[in-house]
């Protein structure tokens, strides 16, 4: 493995995910793709991990406090590069700067959308979406989660557009952890597919969510991974795969996630 080039940043790599790159960087970057295994590696993640934050996020900018954003997209670096003069169109670092400037209002992300790129390799399935998952969690806060409790009526509704989606049938009941509050239910997407997020606040430990996608890998007993300093416990069924991530001790996890293989019916 050569190591004479200068490795890439993340954001050059994004850029040249995202085409922003001259013809003669674009060139630089597949060159030390093909020589470096982790740069490698590390655009591979980055595409798959790449997030729409225009589509998810455009409802929020409106919402959060002009100066304070204005400031957060100051502070990122401009990309020099040999362009049109034409205003650039706004790229994923604008976004995630948008993105953190309402996290730091205290604005809940009510939607969101995982889009995940194309795969550069073929790797296990079931080992992907939960490291995709687990990025997209580590940016909640108990702040991202904050405001009232919703009624089970509410909840009931949240859950039957999932149910529709996924081909489950999941109740409040079914999805209640005890001790931890219920926030809200989400669709987000994972290659092409459905994704559903159910979002929780834990008093003691913070963000915590269990998700489900399709899947037909098979029947998976319950296992223990940890994923950005979270606890993960994963397992699967004939039709779907089901993830419960947070921040409580790995023995919690798994009392909790052991009460909702018992309650959730497919």
């Amino acid at each position: 493995m050569s190591t004479k080039h200068t490795i890439p940043s993340d954001e050059d790599l994004t850029a040249f995910i995202d085409g922003e790159l001259t013809q003669e960087e674009a060139a630089r970057i597949e060159a030390i793709v093909k020589d470096d295994e982790n740069v490698a590696e590390r655009l591979e993640f980055l595409t798959r991990a790449s997030l729409p934050f225009e589509q998810a996020f455009a409802p929020l900018l409106s919402e959060a406090p002009r100066e304070k954003l204005a400031a957060m997209l100051a502070a990122i670096p401009a990309h020099d590069s040999a362009k049109s003069d034409a205003a650039p169109a706004p790229d994923r670092r604008r976004f995630l700067g948008a993105l953190a400037a309402s996290l730091v209002a205290g604005i809940a992300i009510d939607r969101a959308v995982i889009g995940i790129g194309r795969s550069l390799s073929s790797k296990d399935e079931n080992s992907e979406w939960r490291a995709v998952v687990a990025d997209y969690i580590s940016l909640y806060t108990a702040e991202t989660l904050a405001g009232p409790i919703p009624g089970r009526q509410e909840q009931a509704a949240q859950l039957a557009g999932l149910d529709e989606k996924l081909g489950l049938s999941l109740s409040p009941e079914a999805v209640a952890l005890p001790g931890i509050d219920f926030k809200r239910a989400l669709l987000l997407q994972y290659d092409g597919k459905a994704l559903a997020q159910v979002a929780y606040l834990d008093p003691e430990t913070g963000p915590m969510a269990l998700c489900i996608v399709k899947s037909d890998a098979g029947p998976k007993a319950p296992d223990l991974e940890n994923r950005k300093g979270m606890n993960v416990v994963y397992w699967s069924n004939g039709t779907h795969a089901f993830m419960l991530i947070g921040y409580a001790a790995a023995d919690r996890m798994t009392a909790i996630a052991d009460g909702v293989r018992a309650r959730v019916a497919v």
